[in-house]
């Protein structure tokens, strides 16, 4: 081989070896931002975020970097981690919880973020609409107008007798609830008692103001603070005697008397949908929030009994799950 052409393949090659390193590198792992009221660990919706994801291809720790912050339920915590998440630089955030999400979207105007959300997004200033975003965020809200006066007529529909229902609720947690319950409790025949809760702290006092209140009944508005506080709320209900109604099914399950609400593990499901279309360079203003369609009556009979009395039959029959 002549000199010259040692030297000009020598040349290729070596011009060549950028490309071929560059062509060996693994993609880059996206980096998703969790922001948590209370932990991993605790936070009722991960494992089906977890799962969702899974299903969609994305893995925490093989092919997604995941970065927690959790407020461990102290929301004056929120503010300041939505901050420190995003001088992280995910390239999206994930806010689980109507008591979160408007601290991620107060955090950043630039980062994507996707919701889970048990409050009214447009009353939040989440997004402009439900059907059009129009800013970094969208996701999934849990709620409907009609769920709230609905649940009520359940509630009067399984115990004929309640008249006075202590409606346990966080006035910063932005939602109809309130209004359409209310709207409804009109035409039972019932009065309601709204009985703040703002904070965890707040429980012991809200306890005392539903006793001395005089209610036969508890009608329980759901948030990250109250999904946190379930046990102590439904052994509240039962020590006191007085009967239950919470918004998704696990409030039955644990040992109140009904909800009635979405399934919350499907819905977040489709939040983490929401994360892999941005992932794949969809844009948060171009997808509508999510509400959901399909709604579950779970009925506690056993509850029921306990409490001296029996859900009438009429009511079990129309129930997606009866425990008994």
């Amino acid at each position: 081989m002549r000199r010259r052409e040692f030297i000009t393949l020598i040349g290729g090659a070596a011009a060549a070896w950028p490309i071929a390193v560059r062509a060996q590198q693994p993609p880059k792992m996206p980096r998703l931002g969790v922001l948590l009221y209370s932990t991993p660990q605790a936070d009722p919706q991960m494992e089906a975020v977890r799962t969702g994801l899974r299903e969609l291809g994305h893995i925490e720790g093989r092919n997604l970097a995941v970065s927690y912050r959790y407020a461990e339920g102290e929301p004056e915590r929120l503010p300041g981690l939505a901050v420190d998440l995003v001088r992280e630089k995910p390239d999206l955030l994930l806010a689980i919880g109507g008591d979160v999400a408007p601290h991620a979207v107060a955090a950043t105007s630039t980062v994507p973020i996707v919701f889970a959300t048990s409050s009214d997004p447009v009353q939040h200033g989440l997004v402009e609409s439900l059907a059009r975003p129009g800013r970094n965020a969208t996701g999934v809200t849990f709620i409907q107008d009609d769920l709230a006066s609905k649940r009520l007529e359940f509630f009067k529909e399984a115990v004929p007798v309640i008249s006075r229902v202590a409606f346990l609720w966080n006035p910063d947690h932005l939602d109809n609830e309130l209004r359409e319950a209310q709207r409804a409790a009109q035409n039972l025949g019932v009065k309601l008692q709204p009985i703040e809760m703002r904070g965890p702290r707040d429980l012991e006092n809200a306890f005392r103001a539903i006793t001395n209140s005089g209610s036969d009944g508890l009608y329980v508005v759901t948030s990250r603070q109250t999904l946190l506080s379930i046990p102590r709320i439904v052994n509240f209900a039962r020590e006191t005697r007085v009967p239950l109604a919470g918004g998704f099914g696990g409030w039955a399950r644990a040992g109140g008397l009904l909800s009635y609400g979405p399934n919350v593990n499907d819905m977040t499901r489709l939040a983490a949908g929401y994360v892999d279309k941005i992932f794949k360079g969809a844009r948060p203003r171009d997808l509508p929030v999510q509400q959901p369609t399909k709604f579950e009556l779970v009925i506690n009979a056993k509850a029921a009994r306990s409490l001296g009395f029996e859900v009438p039959p009429t009511l079990l029959a129309r129930a997606d799950e009866v425990i008994e």
